[in-house]
């Protein structure tokens, strides 16, 4: 169980360096285009993925944060029951990582910190942040997992 807290540990303290960086470098609003395709941008998300309520009026903040922390609970439940399932632990340690980054932003900020972009022309993916790529890959590897271990049955 311990390895997994700690890549869980690891992934809070990527998504935490990279967002205070991000906030010491950059100006809220501002961007810097680093290829055709990718900016570097600092943006508050106070929703959840994809910006989703972000403009809810603030109850969404709270709502985001219990439901982040209830799910946490949950994975580390888990955890503990697949803990030798390297398939199985990996991803959830990457869920659980992530939502605790967010979670911690919520905290201390009230709103995500957001700051990679991909686009192409003018249309762009909404920012996102280390805590969000963990996340979705753990989703991903789970997902593949169990699409997986259904198939050798």
């Amino acid at each position: 169980m311990t390895r997994w807290l700690a890549l869980s540990a690891f992934v809070i303290a990527a998504d935490q360096a990279t967002k205070v960086w991000i906030m010491s470098v950059f100006r809220l609003g501002e961007s810097l285009a680093v290829t055709s395709f990718f900016d570097l941008v600092f943006v508050f998300n106070p929703g959840a993925a994809f910006s989703f309520l972000r403009d809810a009026g603030g109850w969404q903040r709270w709502f985001f944060l219990v439901l982040a922390l209830l799910v946490s609970a949950w994975i580390v439940a888990m955890l503990r029951r697949h803990a030798q399932e390297t398939a199985m632990a990996v991803p959830l340690a990457l869920v659980l990582g992530g939502a605790l980054g967010n979670v911690i932003d919520r905290i201390r900020l009230g709103a995500v910190v957001d700051f990679l972009s991909f686009h192409i022309a003018d249309y762009y993916w909404p920012a996102f942040n280390v805590a969000d790529s963990a996340i979705s890959l753990g989703v991903v590897l789970l997902l593949w997992q169990q699409l997986h271990s259904n198939s050798r049955q």
